[in-house]
């Protein structure tokens, strides 16, 4: 569980076909039901999430503690604060457990099970992704889940996006991770099973489900749920280069409504930030002052004082 401490969110692949059971044993396709493998995920972490707020101490604790609003939110960031959980997600918890006023003495049982599971459910929310998609029973199985649980499920082949790859890496085809299609390049290179086998992920996969959702999972994880943008810093507003002709060098991954001189400050260097004069956004050529909220895909060129 130390790992899941530190993760922002945790993506569950599970097994669509049911070909594997609660102990990862081999058993006949469909004869499992991937709905009780999430179900017994979220429990178990909604549980040790309730164990690191009670502990042994929690009487006293919820006793000591508390006098308005903000010292509750304080005094439990300071006891999760092995979580990397956030002051906000806390709060947003005791709103939506309808908690809010409510002395934390008096929680009883049942509502300290409810903040701990909207508290997991916010701080490390869950992506179900549904492997072996490709398989025969996959869609089945996949309609059959969607009846039971509600959240997002996103379909999968982790087998396909590997063979994309690796054709790819050997030259033989053309593609791209997220892409809906592939262009083959040496056609001579595939024996006949090999070229049936891409034409079934192209069929399948690319063109019925828009991916072997690889790459939608990390999209929707980073982009969606945790709301990260990219911004593109270069050197050379013609070139889109750093000082060495490197075109487009580095990305950064930041969250979104952050400010320029912030970002510069936090990413880049402190003292680029200190003798900060204005930035430039590329494509537009227009000027931005330090208090300019970055965007998705920003490409910016930034003059400072050194």
């Amino acid at each position: 569980m130390s790992d899941l401490s530190r993760a922002d969110i945790l993506l569950h692949i599970i097994d669509i076909t049911g070909s594997l059971d609660a102990n990862g044993n081999t058993v006949e396709s469909g004869s499992h039901d991937p709905y009780k493998d999430i179900m017994f995920l979220e429990d178990e972490i909604n549980l040790w999430f309730k164990g690191i707020i009670e502990r042994e101490d929690w009487e006293k604790f919820s006793r000591r503690v508390i006098k308005g609003r903000n010292e509750l939110i304080e005094a439990l960031y300071q006891r999760l604060s092995g979580l990397s959980i956030k002051k906000n997600d806390i709060e947003k918890s005791i709103e939506k457990s309808n908690l809010d006023g409510k002395p934390i003495s008096e929680w009883d049982k049942a509502e300290l099970n409810i903040f701990s599971k909207f508290l997991r459910e916010i701080s490390k929310p869950i992506i179900i992704i549904a492997n072996k998609i490709d398989k025969e029973i996959g869609i089945k199985k996949m309609d059959e889940l969607k009846k039971k649980y509600k959240k997002k499920i996103i379909p999968c082949s982790a087998l396909a996006e590997l063979i994309l790859r690796k054709y790819n890496k050997e030259g033989i085809i053309k593609y791209m991770p997220g892409d809906t299609d592939f262009i083959i390049i040496k056609k001579k290179n595939l024996k006949e099973n090999e070229l049936e086998t891409l034409e079934k992920i192209r069929e399948k996969l690319l063109q019925g489900i828009g991916g072997t959702g690889v790459q939608k999972t990390l999209n929707y994880a980073v982009f969606s749920l945790l709301n990260q943008i990219t911004v593109y810093p270069v050197a050379n507003l013609n070139t889109l280069s750093d000082k060495d002709g490197n075109v487009l060098p580095d990305v950064f991954l930041i969250r979104k409504g952050i400010k320029l001189r912030e970002f510069i400050r936090e990413k880049i260097h402190t003292d680029l930030a200190k003798h900060f004069i204005y930035g430039m956004e590329v494509k537009s050529k227009m000027k931005l002052g330090e208090n300019y909220f970055l965007k998705d895909n920003d490409v910016i060129k930034i003059f400072s004082a050194k």
